[in-house]
């Protein structure tokens, strides 16, 4: 592989060796073909082994999108809605449906490491999610309950609990859901590839669907020296869904954000940061995370509202940011800076779609990627399989675009200033 098609990411570093794979250079038939090789094709693809071998169309290495770039945090819920909003959005059946798939969604990640023996791949410590002021504390009370009595493990986290168990003083409290944890990104998604082809997947690599075109009872997809001929199709392209589907791609909106890890701390640092090394995100809707990975980097990040000397704006940003709630962490040095991109949607709620007869695809990790997307491949294999769509635990909708997409997408990140501003003003009020 030519590992400079990758990110320079400490993913991308560190990662075991992949899978060989190659591109697609001839005309062959399929089942079903899935376009995209990240964690939604692959788990689709994992889920439908070993009695459907699909064929897997990623348009370049495996881990180069978002699966590859991402923060690695699992996390067993939605990034806004808890399950009382759920319900009053999708109706009480449909609805528990849904939050049960979420609930699940990162036991299964890491059930699926532990099965599939996926090297370095992950650590099921938990997820925390300290609040940044006392009116969030009301907020994580509530997910505590909601999502507690819906069978998540979880635990609210006093003030004194929450610091003991991150060694910061600088939120007021927190919860802990247990099932979360962190993933090495690229581990877990080379494992994914490795799993699904010792069940039968082909993997094609550098080979991008070029176009999508009915024939009788088939589909046929095109790359550029080859095509595939299936029955059943999934689009499993998120963030970086381009114009393949008519107005798919502008039914999200993709958000650039960036990762960054430093060198490694010392030991007696560690034993005093994230000592139990659990993955944190925090209540500000400009957020602020940090996990480990397997050599003692500290991984965080931030996103910007203007591209410019972005990364050494970053290391002084996103390096005050862990001096403030790890002091003892001292002079922060910066190893890996890259970025990505997550897809967004208007309502923070994933969408799940047949676009057309076999034709199948879910778009809106709204920064939930990790979990949600390998419970989603399920959801996309249950369907490819046959399942009624009323059977399927995410409503399947029709596809609606943003209004005024070109625009929203260019100035998305300007959002950022009023969470700022809201993170900020919810402080000085209390």
């Amino acid at each position: 592989m030519d590992k400079s098609s990758l990110p320079n990411s400490v993913w991308a570093a560190t990662a075991p060796s992949p899978i060989e794979t190659y591109p697609l250079e001839e005309d062959i038939s399929s089942e079903v073909v899935i376009i995209g090789g990240g964690y939604t094709g692959l788990s689709t693809a994992l889920h439908l082994g070993p009695d459907i071998c699909p064929v897997v169309l990623e348009t370049n290495d495996i881990g180069y999108g978002a699966s590859g770039r991402n923060n690695g945090l699992v996390i067993p819920t939605l990034s806004k809605a808890d399950p009382e909003e759920i319900i009053r959005t999708y109706g009480k059946e449909k609805g528990e449906q849904t939050i049960a798939l979420i609930r699940d969604s990162a036991s299964l990640v890491f059930d699926l490491i532990r099965k599939h023996n996926m090297e370095k791949a992950g650590e099921q410590n938990g997820w925390i999610q300290p609040a940044h002021s006392p009116g969030r504390m009301k907020l994580v009370e509530k997910r505590v309950k909601e999502w507690g009595d819906r069978g998540l493990k979880v635990d609210l986290l006093e003030r004194e609990q929450l610091e003991k168990i991150t060694g910061s003083k600088a939120w007021f409290g927190g919860w802990i859901a247990h099932e979360g944890g962190t993933v090495h990104p690229m581990a877990y998604v080379r494992g994914l590839a490795k799993a699904a082809s010792s069940l039968g997947t082909k993997i094609y690599t550098n080979s991008p669907a070029l176009s999508l075109i009915r024939d009788n009872d088939h589909w046929i997809v095109r790359t550029e020296n080859g095509s595939v001929k299936a029955s059943r199709i999934v689009l499993a392209t998120n963030a970086y869904t381009d114009d393949l589907w008519p107005r798919l791609r502008r039914t999200i909106v993709p958000v650039k954000t960036w990762q960054m890890a430093t060198k490694p701390l010392s030991d007696n640092v560690r034993k005093t940061v994230l000592p139990g090394r659990h993955g944190l995100s925090d209540t500000r809707g400009d957020l602020e995370f940090a996990r480990y990975d397997w050599d003692g980097r500290l991984v965080s990040g931030a996103s910007l509202i203007f591209d410019f000397n972005s990364e050494e704006r970053l290391k002084e940003h996103v390096g005050k940011r862990l001096q403030k709630n790890f002091p003892q962490i001292g002079e922060v040095e910066w190893e890996f800076i890259w970025n990505g991109f997550l897809s967004m949607t208007t309502d923070y709620l994933p969408r799940l779609h047949v676009l057309a007869p076999g034709v199948f695809t879910w778009l809106g990790c709204n920064g939930r990627g990790v979990a949600l997307s390998t419970a989603m491949g399920a959801v996309l294999a249950d369907l490819v399989r046959g399942q009624s769509i009323n059977d399927a635990p995410l409503p399947v909708t029709d596809l609606k675009t943003v209004p005024g997409h070109g625009l929203v997408t260019r100035f998305a990140r300007t959002s950022l200033l009023n969470r700022r501003i809201s993170d900020r003003k919810e402080l000085n009020l209390e």
